[in-house]
């Protein structure tokens, strides 16, 4: 009963620190979110005469007057327009490079949350969040290529990681708050509370999850979501037409949304290549300081744009000219919301679905910062868009809403890119606001994610939990498979006398230098437990002569190991109930009766000891 008591308590501590954490991933979030919605008007509002289109639900806070007009009624201010992201690139490279430089610059944001869950166990430093939340603000704001979703999974995992710093938590439980919140700043910008909580955990590996993070991300993104529509306002970010879902459903239907899942795969190996290829020659054969590096990448976005546009808008039109800017600048949200209405031409989408790769590899590869969440859905978008209008052309009857193929190929994009088919899934439905496309969603997602292998545009992702540092302990459970307590335990254990004083207690403790200890009466027979800290806390309230037997923890509250239990059931109890050593209880059975004799003390030390032990063995077999 004890044990259940201290579990139940356990759970309640570890479920108020998820909400907590996703209360303060929510407001990070809010503020994040009109930091942007200020600049981002301000420099291609106000500086480049140019209104983006925006996704139907999103909240607008600012507007701006172009200072010198509107962008696409005079070339000269399209030149203008285009140069804004090189501003914004060289901004953000002195400040990310020179006047507040950060460590692993090289990374960019998403990665930045799954190195710290893997590598550096689990601590995210607030200047790096705060630098690389200003930086990113400025690189997208300015019309970089890359989304607000990395910067916000890195936000919320920086403020889940200095939260659970500042309640002094263990290893374990910091990295599965830092997965969690990494979650929550998904749902909570992307109004995406499910899919936000499955990013947290699918997007550390390549074919696997952070499954024991599941409940706190969960707990973690709708908290952080709530807190966020507070503010930005409830519902999906973005409307949909109506669709046929009986038409969807029948199998030449199904069969084309696979097609669209296999159509995706070569463009996501290209994507993931060419970030490869981008990062490579910025960092590795451009011989510039790096502070202007993502200022040269801006410019190169900039000719991007102009060539697109003289290329696919001869003519000159200004609504074909606002939807090829909307692809190229910008993570593409308002593009997502044209391509969800059906509005664009063939010739947009089609260049949208090339340009788009180049100009994210452009933006992040250069060391701009940001994401590239939202990019993959555009360019899923496009790509989908594009072979739906296609389809339509050749299948009136079956394709009879082309746009839904943007919708799905926006989700199989993102889930073999980022190697996270179940966000992909959940984001398709929470966008749509209906669970009905569940099935086209799979057929698409399925054969992108086990298509693309290798590939991926999260470098820092391991391929599954067994080969991240942060399950290492778990290696040494399988060594330990069938290895019992007996084998492994101390039996010259040191006891404290119930009769000791607290003072007696630690000037033993202090000379004896372990940090727990069992309590024993006259005869030998345990009560209870202590440990120094618990000691050092009565001796601060003053309580120096009470007796230990009077204040440390009954026996009946101990949690205790068995001669004759494995040392992996062992080792899952100490990390339950966060200690570090267990007394080593035996049974007797006197005249019926059962008791229990202490006969040693088992701690971590002695089982990593075993561990090596037998990998020594182990390997001397093999050699």
């Amino acid at each position: 009963m004890a044990g259940e008591i201290r579990y139940f308590g356990t759970w309640a501590k570890q479920t108020f620190y998820y909400a907590i954490t996703g209360v303060l991933v929510g407001l990070a979030i809010a503020g994040f979110f009109f930091a942007l919605n200020f600049f981002a008007p301000l420099f291609l509002e106000f500086l480049g005469g140019y209104y983006p289109p925006s996704p139907e639900n999103e909240p607008h806070f600012f507007a701006f007057t172009p200072l010198l007009g509107d962008a696409f009624a005079n070339p000269f201010l399209l030149i203008l327009l285009a140069l804004i992201p090189a501003l914004g690139g060289l901004i953000c490279g002195l400040i990310k490079y020179k006047l507040l430089p950060l460590d692993k610059p090289e990374l960019h944001e998403t990665d930045v949350f799954i190195d710290g869950f893997h590598n550096e166990k689990g601590v995210i430093k607030g200047k790096t969040g705060l630098v690389r939340g200003i930086c990113s603000v400025l690189t997208i704001s300015s019309g970089g290529s890359a989304g607000r979703e990395g910067p916000s999974a890195m936000v919320g995992a920086t403020v889940g990681s200095v939260f659970s710093r500042f309640s002094k938590l263990e290893e374990r439980e910091r990295r599965k708050i830092v997965s969690a919140a990494a979650g929550a700043g998904i749902a909570a910008i992307f109004k995406s509370p499910l899919g936000g909580a499955f990013f947290g955990i699918e997007t550390l590996y390549k074919r696997d999850m952070e499954i024991e993070a599941l409940v706190p991300a969960i707990i973690c993104s709708i908290t952080a979501y709530i807190v966020s529509s507070s503010f930005l306002g409830l519902g999906h970010l973005y409307e949909i037409g109506e669709y046929d879902i009986a038409a969807l459903l029948k199998p030449f239907s199904l069969l084309l949304f696979l097609v669209l899942g296999i159509a995706c795969v070569p463009f996501v190996i290209a994507f993931a290549k060419l970030l490869e290829i981008s990062r490579s020659f910025f960092f590795g054969k451009l011989k510039i300081p790096d502070y202007l590096k993502p200022g040269i990448g801006g410019l190169m976005l900039g000719i991007l744009f102009i060539i697109g546009y003289l290329i696919v808008n001869p003519r000159h039109e200004v609504e074909k000219g606002i939807e090829i800017a909307s692809g190229i600048f910008g993570g593409g949200y308002g593009f997502i919301q044209l391509t969800f209405y059906g509005e664009l031409t063939l010739s947009v989408l089609a260049f949208i679905a090339v340009a788009k790769i180049v100009a994210t590899a452009l933006t992040l590869g250069s060391g701009g910062s940001g994401g590239s969440f939202i990019p993959s859905l555009t360019m899923g978008a496009a790509l989908g868009g594009a072979i739906g209008q296609i389809l339509s052309f050749f299948f009136p009857e079956t394709v009879g809403n082309p746009w839904i193929f943007s919708l799905i190929g926006a989700a199989a994009f993102f889930g073999a890119a980022a190697n996270a088919p179940l966000t992909a899934l959940f984001i398709v439905c929470e966008i749509s606001g209906s669970y009905t496309l569940f099935v086209p969603a799979l057929l698409a997602i399925i054969p992108a994610y086990s298509l693309v292998g290798k590939w991926t545009i999260y470098p820092e992702q391991y391929e599954v939990r067994k080969e991240s540092p942060a399950h290492r302990r778990e290696f040494m459970v399988d060594i330990l498979e069938g290895i019992k307590v007996k084998d492994a335990y101390m039996k010259d254990v040191l006891t404290i006398p119930a009769d000791k004083t607290v003072k007696e207690g630690l000037y033993f403790a202090e000379k004896a230098g372990h940090m727990t200890y069992p309590v024993v009466d006259k005869d030998g027979k345990m009560v209870g437990i202590t440990t120094i800290m618990a000691l050092e806390k009565q001796r601060e309230e003053g309580a120096d002569y009470r007796k230990i037997g009077l204040i440390c923890v009954k026996e009946q509250d101990v949690i205790v190991a068995y001669p004759d239990e494995f040392l992996e059931d062992v080792l899952h109890k100490m990390d339950t109930y966060n200690v570090g050593r267990l007394p080593v209880m035996k049974k007797e059975r006197e005249e019926g009766k059962v008791s229990e004799e202490l006969v040693g003390i088992i701690s971590r030390s002695d089982i990593i000891r075993e561990h090596c032990r037998r990998w020594s063995r182990i390997k001397g077999a093999s050699s």
